[in-house]
């Protein structure tokens, strides 16, 4: 038999008001509708994506990250209060006038819920393809409130009743959580149709509907700024296991023997004092020097790698005790022959940068980490992006990490 034709569809309108321009404003170094493409793209199941805008930036940008943009919107499908029925009503009459295409299943992709398990979308088509009874399948995950100790309010003078009951129980709401029914919730992460429960039931459900349970941690959605902040600095710095539109974050490496710092905007702020004489100083942070001495006691040596030919690095590599390879414009060059030197494996280093000209030593190491305020094409290429920025006890927050990564493993291999 033929593989059935999966269709995901990801509306992204170009006038969105909480967050001006989101859809394709950066998040975690992506543009935020990138993670949805991804999740379409990487799922098996899926044979074609398409981004449904109103918006010709959009529409380049989602054609960058391989979805396909076969038609704009109409002005009048875009506006703030415009429901989702419609739009994909209009993508599948769109696509069976213009190219004769009829899917058998409809995957809504929001771009506003971009933190997706790996395996969710193929296991929503698979359900909604293996009982054909049923209309559609939906995201859902437990409910952060509980819905029967909620309340309808009619006025501030007139008594207040609850929002529903609960069988055999009299008093749901003065009920501990442990006695009530677990409630589940849906965030529109996502849900699989059928093409004909939107073209003939005019509904994006239907009414035989199935769940597809998820985990709470993955239950975000980007609607206002204190969404989007908390959301991206729980991608940047728990890096969890999510779609992800390029190579995928690594974890930590288990053992670790080597630390690689670049200097300016690492073990410094990236600025610099010059005198009318021409000498440089920078400000470094002293946390960072305790940091790698007890790094160091733990049997993890650090070395720092810069294309600076300052002599203010030298004396400040010196003052902490820390070999310096600088005035190198070649840093993946001088890594691999510090490693061939010193007869490390790769995997066992980690990597500490900022910017574009530290991205060649990312892929040649077992950790690539940046500073909180790196550039975002590093960011985007990191493995981990760590709270702090660089001259701000970056390099103390990295070091206290690993030592509690060494630690971890001491007490495992006594365990064993």
């Amino acid at each position: 038999m033929s593989k059935p034709e999966v269709l995901a569809i990801i509306p992204a309108r170009g006038g969105s008001k909480g967050i001006p321009r989101k859809n394709i404003r950066p998040f975690a170094g992506y543009p935020l509708i990138a993670y949805s493409i991804a999740a379409g793209l990487q799922a098996a199941s899926v044979t074609r994506v398409i981004v449904t805008t109103d918006d010709e930036e959009i529409a380049e940008v989602a054609r960058e990250f391989g979805a396909e943009t076969p038609f704009l919107r109409p002005t009048g499908l875009a506006q703030d209060r415009t429901l989702d029925l419609p739009v994909f009503q209009h993508a599948l009459n769109w696509l069976a006038e213009h190219e004769d295409y009829h899917p058998q299943a409809v995957v809504h992709l929001r771009p506003t819920t971009p933190v997706r398990p790996p395996d969710l979308v193929d296991r929503s088509v698979s359900l909604l393809l293996a009982h054909p009874e049923v209309d559609s399948v939906r995201g859902i995950t437990t409910a952060h409130q509980n819905p029967y100790k909620m309340w309808l309010m009619e006025g501030e003078d007139k008594p207040i009743r609850p929002l529903t009951s609960v069988p055999g129980i009299d008093e749901p709401y003065n009920s501990p959580r442990q006695a009530l029914p677990t409630a589940y919730t849906h965030t529109g992460l996502i849900d699989t149709i059928r093409p004909a429960t939107i073209l003939e039931l005019n509904s994006m459900s239907g009414r035989t509907i199935l769940p597809i349970l998820f985990d709470p941690a993955y239950d975000a959605d980007l609607d206002t700024p204190r969404d989007w902040n908390y959301t991206e600095q729980r991608v940047l710095h728990d890096r969890p296991r999510m779609v992800w539109p390029g190579i995928p974050p690594r974890r930590m490496p288990e053992s670790i023997r080597l630390l690689v710092l670049d200097f300016d905007g690492v073990l410094t702020d990236n600025r610099v004092w010059v005198d009318q004489d021409g000498r440089e100083m920078v400000a470094a942070n002293r946390s960072d020097s305790l940091g790698i001495g007890l790094l160091r006691q733990a049997g993890v040596e650090t070395v720092v790698i810069s294309t600076e030919t300052n002599p203010v690095v030298a004396a400040r590599c010196r003052k902490i005790n820390v070999p310096c390879i600088q005035g190198t414009n070649d840093k993946a060059t001088a890594l691999n022959q510090l490693l061939l030197e010193r007869k490390i494996d790769a995997s066992e280093v980690i990597f500490l940068g900022n910017d574009v000209n530290d991205l060649p030593c990312f892929p040649l190491v077992g950790w690539a980490v940046v500073v909180a305020d790196g550039m975002p094409e590093a960011i985007r290429q990191a493995d981990f992006v760590l709270t702090r920025s660089g001259g701000h006890a970056a390099v103390r927050e990295l070091c206290d990490m690993l030592m509690e990564q060494l630690s971890d493993n001491v007490g495992f291999q006594h365990k064993g």
